[in-house]
Parts: C-alpha cells; sequence; structure tokens
C-alpha cells in the first residue's frame, strides 16, 4: 500500500499494528497467521503477481514523486490500475518499454545485473564513429571510476555528411545486462557520440512491439509462470489464463515538450499534420453519383390508327389479307401427305 520510505514514516507516526500492538520499528517479521493493520484497518494479503508493459513517452520521470514537481510516469497511466512499480527506470529524455508489477520483490530481482536480462536499446547519437571502435565495449568501460560491463553495440544506420569531415547522425542497436543510470548515454559519450533519442525496444524476453505511446498491456498469467517462475514465489504465482487487455492513456495526459517523432501523448486518435504545400487528401465522392441510370427496355410499337393506312406496312394492317399463291391442279388427297 506504500513504498518502503513511507511505511518506514507510518511505523514512526505510530500508525501501523501487529496483533493489536504499535510498531516502533520496522525491523519487525510479519508471520502468515499475523493481523497487520494501518490506521485500525487490516492490510490484505498480497495478491498474485501482474505485469504490464508500458510504452513511456519523452517528459515523464520514472518516480511515484518528484521534488521538482515534474509529470510522472504514475500520474499518466491509464485509471484502473493497482498500485504498481517499475522495473528499473527510463530517465525523463528517454523513451520505450518500461514494466510494470504490483510485485515489489519480482521488481528487486529483476533489476539485479545477475537476472542476466538483456536490456535493448535504440540511439540515434551525433559524432563519427565505426563498428571497430563500437567492438572496444564489449570488455567494458571505465568512466570516471565507474565501471561498466560488457555492451554490444552494432551500427544501424549512418548518414554521412557531403563534406566527410562534420560530424553526422548514427543509429545504434546497443544491448546490455546491468542497466547503471544514463548508462548508454555515457557510455557513448565517452567514445566521442551524443545521444540525441533513446528507445528501450525491449527488457528480457518482454518486447515493447506495436505499443503507441502512452499504452499500457497487461501480460497474461501463462506467459509470467513460464517466464517469471524463477523469481515469483510458489503462493504469489498466478492462476488460469486471460487475453490481456490494451489501456490507452488517460485524460491527464497532454502534449509535452521533447517528445520527438513519436507523436504527443494523449487520449485516442490524433489527426495527421501536414506540411505547407503538401497536397491535401482527395474528397471522397459516392458511388451512386455516377452510377448508370437503368435503360427502360422498349415495348411494342404502337401505331396510330389516325395515319392513313397507306403509311403503314401491309404487313401490319390489321384489316390486310394475306394473299396466298393459287393451287393448280386437283388437290392431294390426305393420305399422300
Amino acid at each position: 500500500m506504500a513504498s518502503r520510505r513511507d511505511v518506514e514514516r507510518l511505523i514512526e507516526a505510530g500508525r501501523v499494528a501487529l496483533n493489536g500492538q504499535v510498531l516502533t520499528t520496522p525491523a519487525v517479521k510479519v508471520g502468515p497467521g499475523d493481523i497487520l493493520t494501518v490506521d485500525g484497518k487490516r492490510v490484505s494479503a498480497a495478491e498474485p503477481t501482474r505485469l504490464w508493459r508500458y510504452h513511456k513517452p519523452t517528459g515523464l520521470v520514472t518516480t511515484h514523486k518528484d521534488p521538482h514537481d515534474r509529470p510522472t510516469v504514475f500520474q499518466h497511466l491509464p485509471k484502473g490500475l493497482p498500485r504498481v512499480i517499475s522495473i528499473g527506470r527510463l530517465d525523463l529524455n528517454s523513451e520505450g518499454l518500461l514494466l510494470l508489477t504490483n510485485d515489489g520483490d519480482l521488481a528487486r530481482a529483476l533489476e539485479l545485473p545477475s537476472s542476466g536480462w538483456v536490456r535493448r536499446y535504440r540511439a540515434r547519437a551525433r559524432g563519427r564513429t565505426d563498428q571497430a571502435r563500437l567492438d572496444t565495449l564489449k570488455d567494458g568501460i571505465t568512466i570516471e571510476g565507474v565501471r561498466y560491463g560488457p555492451i554490444d553495440a552494432r551500427i544501424d544506420k549512418m548518414k554521412e555528411n557531403p563534406d566527410g569531415v562534420s560530424s553526422a547522425n548514427v543509429w545504434i542497436t546497443v544491448a546490455l545486462t546491468e542497466g547503471k543510470n544514463r548508462e548508454v548515454r555515457r557510455v557513448l559519450e565517452a567514445i566521442g557520440l551524443t545521444v540525441n533519442r533513446l528507445i528501450r525496444l525491449s527488457y528480457g524476453p518482454f518486447q515493447m512491439g506495436v505499443l503507441g505511446q502512452g499504452q499500457v498491456e497487461e501480460v497474461g498469467p501463462r506467459v509470467i509462470r513460464e517466464q517469471l517462475a524463477d523469481f515469483i514465489a510458489p503462493e504469489n504465482m498466478p492462476k488460469g489464463d486471460h487475453t490481456p487487455a490494451l489501456a490507452q492513456p488517460s485524460a491527464q495526459a497532454r502534449r509535452m515538450p521533447g517528445q520527438g517523432s513519436g507523436g504527443a501523448l494523449i487520449e485516442g486518435k490524433t489527426k495527421p499534420v501536414y506540411k505547407a504545400g503538401w497536397a491535401k487528401p482527395k474528397i471522397k465522392v459516392s458511388p451512386h453519383k455516377f452510377a448508370k441510370k437503368p435503360t427502360k427496355k422498349p415495348g411494342p410499337a404502337v401505331i396510330s390508327r389516325d395515319k392513313p393506312s397507306a403509311e403503314r406496312p401491309a404487313s401490319r394492317r390489321p384489316d390486310a389479307a394475306r394473299a396466298r399463291p393459287e393451287r393448280s391442279g386437283p388437290p392431294k388427297s390426305r393420305k399422300g401427305r
């Protein structure tokens, strides 16, 4: 129901009791049969572990409370989610996949380098480099007394300037297992690159996929049992299975500066913005407008009786007798026919 620091403050204020005894220190173990209360209300047992994938946009701080009153990730989550914590962090100017969970033990276990989970990023940086120089990061690097472990960095795309001398933009895919504070930015800066955009693509087996900025999707219980069995206590393991639900950004989300080309963080769909001089969309025309009108079938000819009979064809005169050829010789008997 609160962070560790907030719980310490609750205990210090005498608001937490265990089996009717008010606690004066947090150094107390709570057993399965114990009754824990806060302000006289019983604290329920831990719920089964749940996990969400969240596409964090830039401009949000990954914290519950920010001393500088900046917008936070947890203020802009869709309504209906329980109290969650993040697995790792993304800084203010970084975007991409952020895992959320209701299990604090799981979050701490997956943040440790000993878990061996690979964090994969895509970075756009300004400067000049080559693959040989990036390969030196596989042995690790020490920057200002801080040791960073092995990093796999590969060039995806490089834009060469016409003069061949000045700096150029380069896209690099970076994979690491430690995830120290601002690690990707500091390591690339140490080899002469300035990161101007950083996107986390995956965290362990979980991918960002096609999640839009600000969207949240819950991971199903079956996937949790398959991928996280080594990190979750058996009593907290979720049971059953259900289809993950996709949640849109909350109504609190607003356009924020520095979000890059990912679009604004707003609820629902956004209208496309066209550059000046672009052709306008074609006007849709109803398919019935140019449809052929059905033609009437010609009926029998009607001949006016007011016209002279000479003008009418002989074959169509009602009173005209059809001429028959005259027979010559005796009539034939019926037996001969």
